[in-house]
């Protein structure tokens, strides 16, 4: 079985984080490793754009 790796996240509404505003949603991937999964989400959370209300988390999907 293969993994590969997404960053999904975007700019929440409030420090909540239930609800996404609508346009900034962001999908990254299919990365073949965490590692490098990990190296985009650190890409987004250090981008100049990115505020306190701003999250990002690395999902993976098992392929069979």
């Amino acid at each position: 079985m293969t993994t590969r790796y997404w960053v999904i996240g975007g700019e929440y509404e409030d420090a909540g984080f239930r609800h996404l505003i609508p346009g900034t949603e962001t999908m990254a991937g299919p990365f073949e490793d965490e590692h490098k999964a990990r190296t985009e989400w650190h890409r987004l959370t250090g981008c100049q754009h990115s505020t306190a209300t701003t999250r990002y988390s690395i999902t993976s999907e098992a392929i069979r």
